[in-house]
């Protein structure tokens, strides 16, 4: 834990009921649970973060393991909404009539704007090239810092598949990278196309 207590010390008080434990286990890993719904093309990563930790909330008195476990079951859950809200977005589409241009408007230092622009940019750019599979366990793999059974164990698949996966999705990436990364998205690569924020 970022905090210094160990572990197992701010399990068991989230389970009794304390408001700082939760609190510490939501800081360590909200960000990288609402960073993988959003490079999944959630259209709202952080409301679908939020049904991820009240399901978290809910569940956690009966929940028995060690912080690597305790990540796991988290992004179990984290992906099972997103799984949940594709089919819910797929049988009802949504129309927005945003246009956009609030993601135009620069804010603060226009360099750090731009280098940080340019890099999710990239990273969703590269993301988007990715079968659906490929991308769900390299984003476990390396945003959620998951092992390769834990990912297999969220996914529902073979350590084998989930292997034979990462390493294509690999080197898909370090192809496009090589060539300068075509601009097409492969085939099923997002479900349903992100809104723009």
């Amino acid at each position: 834990m970022r905090t210094g207590l160990p572990f197992d010390d701010v399990l068991a008080a989230a389970q009794a009921g304390a408001a700082w434990a939760f609190e510490v286990l939501y800081r360590d890993l909200a960000p990288s649970v609402t960073g993988y719904l959003r490079l999944h093309g959630s259209a709202e990563p952080d409301d679908l973060a939020s049904e991820t930790f009240i399901g978290v909330l809910t569940g956690l008195g009966g929940f028995r393991g060690d912080e690597e476990a305790l990540r796991a079951w988290v992004f179990t859950i984290a992906h099972r909404r997103l799984v949940d809200d594709w089919r819910r977005r797929g049988r009802r589409p949504q129309v927005t009539d945003d246009d956009g241009s609030l993601t135009t408007r620069p804010g603060g230092d226009t360099e750090d704007d731009a280098l940080v622009r340019l890099g999710t940019d990239d990273v969703h750019r590269l993301c988007g090239l990715l079968p659906a599979d490929q991308r769900a366990v390299l984003l476990l793999r390396i945003l959620a810092d998951l092992t390769v059974e834990q990912v297999a164990q969220v996914l529902g698949r073979s350590v084998g598949s989930v292997k034979a996966l990462q390493r294509r999705g690999l080197a898909s990436l370090r192809t496009a990278l090589e060539n300068g990364s075509p601009e097409g998205v492969a085939a099923g690569a997002h479900p349903f196309p992100a809104l723009r924020r």
